[in-house]
């Protein structure tokens, strides 16, 4: 009597501990949740319709994967970081720059950085009050102040905490990296790239060339806009540029921005990236006519928890 008792209660003790097991096995590879900003163009640039959830489909590694939740992005965080390589004459076009500011709603807060020596040197933090985002803006350094915007990128992202909201930078630069070059394309490309898909953030880019002859010459400025288009295609963004010389007007560039912040969404699914994480492929499409998806090329999955 006293063996069967033990054999049950060797048995109870074994079923437990391999129940505990199986909890703690399912615990270990639970997935996480993932939210990316996802912005919604029309046809021809225009204002799209409002798109629910049951519009979009999302692939992960081409495979068909659930949505856990889709909405309307409201707060956003808008960084602008001015190269102070540029052509002075760039001021030209800040009148339509504070324009821009002002159109935005309130509950977008803008900050105003300049780059210089890799670093983001900030002018005026986030805030909602234009007047005091017109006064933080100035003629940039010109000569002298060569350096690279990508190390000014990464300085930035590293130095901003995610409150969760949408997240985006808008870039004036030439994108030309006078301290490693720009071929085949700048060494730093892939760490802003993973940086910005691994934190949400959009990398938007105004092109403008730099001052002075060293940053004029044609191969060098060919690349140095590929690597601006690559970082803004990657990272669910677009790379403005009219040819290689002084646009005449920024403003078309500011009014396409500023429709395309009005029309994002956050998409949120449960991702597993194993033991360190991993970056995977996506896809966002829909079938709705005339509508079409600005995302990240990758995003990250966090480590299973």
């Amino acid at each position: 009597m006293m063996k069967k008792m033990s054999w049950r209660g060797t048995a109870l003790m074994i079923g437990a501990f391999a129940l505990i097991s199986a909890l703690a096995v399912t615990s270990a590879v639970a997935a996480g949740p993932v939210t990316m900003t996802v912005t919604a163009v029309g046809k021809k640039d225009t204002n799209p319709p409002p798109i629910a959830k049951d519009d979009v489909q999302f692939f992960v590694n081409k495979e068909r994967t659930q949505i856990a939740d889709w909405k309307r992005g409201e707060k956003l965080y808008l960084a602008v970081v001015i190269d102070d390589s540029l052509n002075s004459n760039v001021a030209s076009q800040w009148g339509d720059l504070k324009a821009f500011f002002a159109a935005q709603p309130d509950t977008t807060l803008i900050s105003v950085s300049y780059a210089r020596n890799g670093t983001a040197m900030v002018a005026q933090d986030f805030t909602n009050n234009h007047e005091l985002l017109d006064k933080a803006l100035r003629l940039p350094i010109g000569g002298g102040a060569f350096s690279s915007p990508y190390l000014t990128l990464l300085d930035l992202m590293k130095r901003w905490p995610s409150t969760g909201d949408r997240r985006s930078i808008l870039l004036f630069s030439s994108g030309i990296d006078y301290f490693h070059g720009n071929f085949p394309s700048s060494p730093d490309l892939d760490s802003v790239v993973q940086r910005a898909q691994k934190e949400n953030i959009n990398i938007w880019s105004i092109y403008y060339p730099d001052a002075g002859h060293a940053g004029r010459g044609f191969f060098r400025t060919s690349r140095a806009q590929s690597d601006l288009s690559q970082v803004a295609d990657e990272t669910g963004a677009e790379s403005y540029a009219l040819g290689f010389g002084l646009p005449v007007s920024l403003k078309p560039y500011f009014d396409e921005l500023s429709m395309h912040l009005a029309n994002q969404y956050l998409l949120t699914f449960s991702g597993n990236g194993g033991k360190k994480g991993k970056f995977e492929r996506i896809h966002v499409t829909t079938e709705l006519a005339n509508v079409e998806f600005l995302a990240p090329s990758d995003t990250f999955l966090p480590p299973a928890q």
